[in-house]
């Protein structure tokens, strides 16, 4: 079971989980909890450390920004006790959550697990920090922001576990944002592979790397509400959204929508290099030094080319990525050869996913014919297999959310 920050935020709403936790012992589970910081801790701690010296060691902000885990974990603890539970928290360092690579942003390599399920088995509720572990040299690492998701889904592979609760202030995943579209759907179940685009394009439910790592550990992962009454049924009979394999999927769920969701980001800026020219090797000199910079390019188009062997070449970075892209390319013009650098961030990307469309045609031409009635200019598009992103101006966003949703016939029938 994971708990993010707004449910461990003061402890009221620590006792409340704790009553969770218990229900789901006393139905006869074994449980391992993972807990986020409370809302708002994370950021200021970050903000201590920044306060202390701009350029931080990244291993002491480890050390910082790990403690706001550390807190919430022992308090779930004692306010299981305080409920008859047997209770105990364990740090990243003492299962150990072994990691590798870079502090602020480490990833979960090995987790040794013997420990935490023989506890478990003698009826032992394991309360863990998220977003900590420790790295090859003894040292706390962080998962980067977000990270509690990825560590309750890498415990739940560690113990094998039946299931992964992830519970937060939303009560599943629903066919687009329920604030734009009124008549959006909650989703009974969706594939990894679907919850992971999903996830990419903006929705913000589960963290990216938490679904990818579930899908290649074979986790079954579930979307709840933490926010339910006292006297609310059993986790398991809660109508969430359960995340899993097509296989399961295929079993369980035979008249399937051809499509899943949509989704919307409007954090993402648009680049426009002008007058590249058109020779062999110009683009690497344009995304080579974006690569080095671990700066994420999406949508790409190469206009056709001009009468002098030149082109003009537009694609999208995250919207936070702007400035540090336009100084890269800068640095970088004489080598790529540009005329101008045109930025915009007045646009918005809107994505169409769903494991359907592998063995549909038509997808693509429905989204573009209900966006041009509508007089929704594209500027790009980029696909997958089972995803179709275009990007629009922002002003334009839930105008087209709604469009879509109602196109492809995902729109709630009331009751």
């Amino acid at each position: 079971m994971k708990f993010g920050g707004t449910s461990m935020a003061g402890t009221e709403r620590i006792r409340r989980v704790a009553r969770i936790v218990k229900r789901q012992q006393d139905a006869g589970h074994e449980v391992a909890v993972v807990v986020s910081a409370m809302a708002g801790e994370t950021d200021r701690l970050v903000n201590f450390c920044r306060e202390a010296n701009p350029l931080y060691d990244p291993a002491e902000y480890d050390v910082v920004v790990a403690s706001g885990e550390q807190v919430t974990s022992g308090l779930l603890a004692i306010a299981l006790q305080a409920l008859g539970a047997q209770a105990r928290s364990w740090l990243g360092w003492q299962l150990p959550i072994n990691t590798v690579e870079a502090h602020a942003k480490a990833r979960v390599d090995s987790i040794d697990a013997d420990a935490l399920i023989a506890e478990m088995q003698k009826g032992v509720i394991a309360v863990i920090p998220g977003f900590q572990g420790v790295s090859e040299k003894g040292r706390i690492t962080t998962l980067g922001r977000g990270g509690s998701d990825t560590s309750a889904v890498a415990v739940a592979a560690a113990v094998k576990a039946d299931r992964c609760d992830i519970y937060t202030d939303v009560d599943g995943v629903y066919t687009t944002d329920p604030r734009i579209v009124t008549k959006a759907r909650k989703l009974r179940h969706v594939t990894y592979e679907e919850m992971l685009e999903l996830a990419s394009v903006g929705a913000k439910v589960l963290q990216t790397r938490s679904v990818g790592l579930a899908m290649k550990e074979g986790v079954r992962v579930q979307v709840l509400s933490s926010f339910i009454d006292d006297d609310a049924p059993a986790a398991d009979t809660i109508p969430g959204t359960m995340i899993v394999g097509d296989e399961e999927l295929e079993g369980m769920d035979m008249e399937r929508q051809l499509i899943t969701g949509i989704a919307h980001d409007k954090n993402e800026a648009k680049i426009t290099l002008t007058r590249v020219p058109d020779k062999p090797g110009a683009v690497a000199n344009i995304f080579g030094p974006l690569a080095d910079a671990a700066i994420n390019v999406d949508m790409i188009i190469q206009n056709v080319g001009r009468d002098k062997g030149e082109t003009d070449v537009t694609f999208t970075v995250p919207a936070a990525d702007l400035a540090r892209s336009m100084d890269l390319l800068e640095s970088a013009k004489e080598a790529i050869g540009f005329n101008r650098i045109i930025p915009d961030t007045n646009v918005a990307k809107i994505s169409v996913v769903g494991v359907g469309m592998k063995s549909h045609a038509g997808v693509a031409s429905t989204m573009f014919k209900a966006l041009a009635d509508r007089g929704v200019n594209i500027v790009a598009i980029s696909t997958s297999e089972i995803k179709v992103s275009v990007l629009i101006e922002e002003d334009y966003t839930e105008l087209a959310v709604r469009v879509l949703h109602t196109a492809y016939g995902l729109d709630a029938v009331e009751a």
